[in-house]
């Protein structure tokens, strides 16, 4: 039996539970497979792609740890710390290696650098699975408004199947996605109808948030058919559909004074924040540009030019 990763989730057989970390053109990627005694259909979970957004990491890790084969209808595959020298490391968005953000590298290559590698073993993956969910939250440096992005640039097939999978979360903002890079992104434009889920940050995790998370995923799996549904009736779609997000970049380096909190409320010409020099003087403030809730905002005092400081819709 080979033991690369796509391969071992290939020769699963009916009833097994594994979680190996094989290596793999000098990646160490570990993942736990699971395959129930009923059909259903193959999904794909990873989290860490950002080796600092802890609630996803931890939240994975429990779920692959608690559930059982018998429990699974179709397979199952988890990612828990898809960077793990970025995790390692405690380094917001990239990977150690190369310092190139795993996110932005999809679908990867063979022969590339670290981070790339990373992207292409996913991609090996992603291109197995019938859905793909990655799970993302609040990096060192963030703090997150649950939500979920779903891609917008796909086949209208493909956004559907995730705008549905989506309502199925508790979350309040679904975001439709105008981007093409990304793990879920690059999957969702090879036809892989995938999300990308938000919650949590400012480099911690606590239990409430991690129960959360856990709760939305056996949602979304429930939905998918892996897991044995309560209440087959779909949904009501009770999300507020935002597909015009504001996304505010410094436009210099310099020290970063928020005035709003994640989830907050603002109107058109609201302060957002201000962005000062090292001296305390102020470089230009941030308002908003129309109404809108905060999706997430930095927290740390220092930023560089071209990072984000705010996203709200």
């Amino acid at each position: 039996m080979s033991n690369t990763l796509p391969s071992l989730w290939k020769q699963l057989a009916p009833g097994q539970k594994i979680s190996v970390t094989p290596t793999r053109d000098g990646v160490p990627l570990s993942a736990t497979f699971l395959r129930g005694t009923r059909p259903g259909k193959r999904v794909l979970l990873t989290a860490g792609i950002h080796g600092c957004e802890y609630c996803s990491i931890q939240a994975a890790i429990e779920l692959a740890a608690q559930w059982r084969p018998e429990e699974i209808c179709g397979s199952l595959a988890i990612v828990p710390i898809a960077n793990p020298s970025g995790f390692a490391e405690r380094l917001p968005a990239v990977v150690a290696e190369d310092g190139k953000n795993l996110n932005r590298v999809f679908p990867g290559k063979a022969d590339g650098s670290p981070a790339e590698r990373l992207a292409h073993i996913l991609t090996e993956l992603q291109d197995m699975a019938d859905f793909y969910i990655d799970m993302h939250g609040g990096d060192l440096h963030e703090s997150m408004h649950p939500f979920v992005y779903i891609p917008g640039v796909a086949a209208e097939a493909v956004t559907e199947a995730a705008r549905a999978a989506a309502r199925t979360l508790d979350v309040e903002e679904r975001v439709l996605s105008s981007a093409t890079t990304g793990a879920y992104n690059a999957a969702a434009l090879r036809g892989v109808p995938s999300l990308l889920i938000e919650r949590g940050g400012n480099g911690r995790w606590s239990r409430e948030e991690v129960e959360a998370y856990k709760r939305d995923i056996r949602s979304l799996l429930r939905h998918l058919g892996l897991l044995e549904a309560g209440d087959a009736t779909p949904p009501a779609d009770r999300q507020r559909e935002i597909r015009d997000p504001v996304y505010l970049e410094a436009e210099q380096h310099g020290c970063w004074y928020p005035t709003v909190t994640a989830g907050a409320h603002v109107r058109a010409g609201d302060l957002l924040g201000e962005l000062r020099d090292a001296f305390g003087s102020p470089l230009r403030p941030y308002h908003a540009e129309r109404n809108g809730r905060v999706l997430y905002f930095t927290v740390s005092l220092a930023v560089k030019a071209g990072t984000p400081l705010v996203a709200y819709g």
